[in-house]
């Protein structure tokens, strides 16, 4: 309806010509809705605000992780256009104060480059950081231990506390990761002063990953373990730079459903399972 409504305003003659379409408006089809689209993607005209609430919703809502603008607009580029969209996204994430902030405190000097080594198989070769220093929620969480397979570049978030005993990590590690993916043939932590073993690419991943969880971490303060299942699943099923694809198509040959219905900008509706509402 949202779209709909800034279609019929922004077709109006007095506010046709600032939509700047050009040669392309022969281009846009119509559907039964009365909306237009181009490839089957929804047209968003510059009319009203429906833009900024477009990408208030895929950079920093309770199922985004603050993406950077490449990633996000190959995600949006599937569902919408309008002109000059990719200059936009990427003005609006240079403007993420959150993001800012993030990158400026905790960004690491670079690793030296290596050719990476490509894993045979699907979460036999693992990276393994961990996010500290984060607020503190009420049950105690104050770290996320990030997991990534190598290979399809799919993640675990998992929520801990730093003076958490290493046999409480490794329970944590067999139940999440273990029994669904098997047992890894390697395991490199990035917290070793030297790692001469973790390809560049792999430090870029970790690197973002942890920018990303800082982000949303301060978007939610002492309620962020709440949401980490949602945040994981946004960036598994969101598509990644390195690979062309999102980690859980790589993973699983397709992306998975997603709970949330984007039907209604800005009125997100979370689908399905009462447990999945039960974390917003």
């Amino acid at each position: 309806m949202q779209i709909l409504n800034a279609h019929t305003e922004a077709r109006k003659e007095e506010n046709y010509e600032a939509e700047d379409l050009g040669g392309m408006i022969k281009k846009l089809e119509s559907r039964v809705d009365g909306t237009l689209c181009l490839k089957n993607r929804n047209w968003i005209p510059g009319f009203g605000n429906l833009r900024a609430l477009i990408m208030h919703e895929s950079h920093k809502s309770k199922y985004s992780i603050h993406h950077g603008s490449d990633k996000m607009y190959q995600d949006m580029k599937k569902l919408y256009w309008w002109p000059n969209m990719k200059a936009e996204i990427a003005t609006y994430v240079g403007k993420c104060m959150t993001c800012t902030k993030v990158k400026a405190e905790y960004m690491k000097p670079s690793g030296l480059l290596v050719q990476p080594k490509i894993p045979q198989w699907k979460w036999e070769n693992i990276t393994i950081d961990f996010v500290t220093k984060l607020s503190k929620t009420a049950t105690g969480q104050d770290i996320i231990w990030v997991i990534v397979d190598r290979l399809t570049k799919s993640a675990h978030f998992l929520s801990a506390k730093e003076k958490d005993l290493m046999e409480k990590l490794t329970r944590q590690y067999l139940k999440e990761v273990v029994s669904k993916h098997g047992v890894s043939v390697s395991i490199i932590s990035d917290q070793d002063a030297y790692h001469p073993e973790i390809d560049g690419q792999s430090e870029r991943t970790i690197q973002t990953l942890e920018d990303m969880l800082r982000a949303f971490v301060t978007d939610f303060e002492k309620g962020w373990d709440k949401h980490l299942p949602l945040i994981e699943f946004s960036y598994n099923n969101s598509y990644h730079i390195s690979i062309k694809a999102a980690p859980f198509k790589a993973l699983y040959g397709r992306k998975c459903q997603s709970p949330v219905c984007w039907d209604e900008v800005g009125d997100a509706q979370l689908t399905g399972l009462k447990i999945v509402r039960e974390t917003t």
